[in-house]
């Protein structure tokens, strides 16, 4: 009979993966147009080092088997829609998600696993990486901030979609149960985060959703809704976005 951490930790499985997903309409988008547009790289680097260090905590720290798994599918993800910015964005936004790429997804992750296996013990590098999981993981928050002042100044909820907003609202609440469950704080908190963010994205959809009046939005609308709040998920992703984890 599964447990209720397995039970959790499974269903926060499939909701970060859904919202590592969400992003996918956005770079159909600039595939098939050619071109970044206004998009920016930087939400997806920062999604794919947090997908790096999800992934070291769920191994390095005993079982953490399904952070690791769900976090390893994420980072492949957020590492093609990386790639995909740097065919298709014009040059010097190339050269900047190159440079951003560099110093966060190749060296940074590098030099923390290093580092702290070279020179700390198990206990110390659970607790490193999972504070830099937890520290990445908030960082990413700051997009749903942003749409939800959007929300509130225009007083439409045009440009947040609720099928968005309700996973992350479950994927936080699934995360924060499991970490209650198995007293991990560095997976608690920032899911703990989502799951407050999403709840309140909820209540403004009861406050602003006015279906008579409501427009419908251009596909470039919405892609661009997606950019800024696909990657709002921590962790497992948490992931992810707990997530992430």
């Amino acid at each position: 009979m599964l447990s209720l951490v397995t039970i959790f930790g499974l269903l926060g499985n499939i909701t970060t993966g859904l919202v590592y997903l969400a992003p996918v309409k956005t770079f159909w988008h600039i595939v098939q147009r050619g071109s970044t547009e206004e998009f920016e790289s930087l939400p997806y680097v920062v999604k794919l080092l947090n997908g790096y260090m999800w992934v070291y905590y769920g191994v390095v720290k005993p079982n953490s088997i399904l952070v690791a798994t769900v976090n390893g599918f994420g980072a492949v993800l957020e590492l093609v829609y990386v790639i995909i910015f740097l065919i298709f964005a014009p040059p010097r936004a190339r050269a900047i998600t190159a440079v951003l790429f560099g110093v966060l997804d190749v060296v940074l992750p590098i030099a923390a696993v290093l580092i702290t296996q070279l020179s700390c013990n198990r206990e110390m590098q659970i607790t490193i990486a999972g504070f830099l999981s937890l520290l990445f993981s908030v960082l990413t928050y700051g997009s749903p901030l942003s749409i939800m002042k959007t929300v509130v100044r225009t007083k439409s909820v045009d440009y947040m979609p609720f099928l968005l907003s309700f996973i992350l609202f479950i994927n936080g609440l699934t995360w924060t149960v499991y970490a209650v469950l198995t007293r991990d704080w560095f997976i608690g908190i920032p899911n703990g985060s989502g799951f407050v963010l999403g709840t309140a994205q909820l209540v403004l959809y009861a406050m602003y959703w006015k279906p008579e009046k409501s427009k419908r939005i251009s596909p470039d609308d919405g892609c661009q809704t997606e950019n800024l709040i696909a990657h709002s998920a921590p962790l497992l992703d948490k992931n992810e976005s707990r997530a992430e984890a």
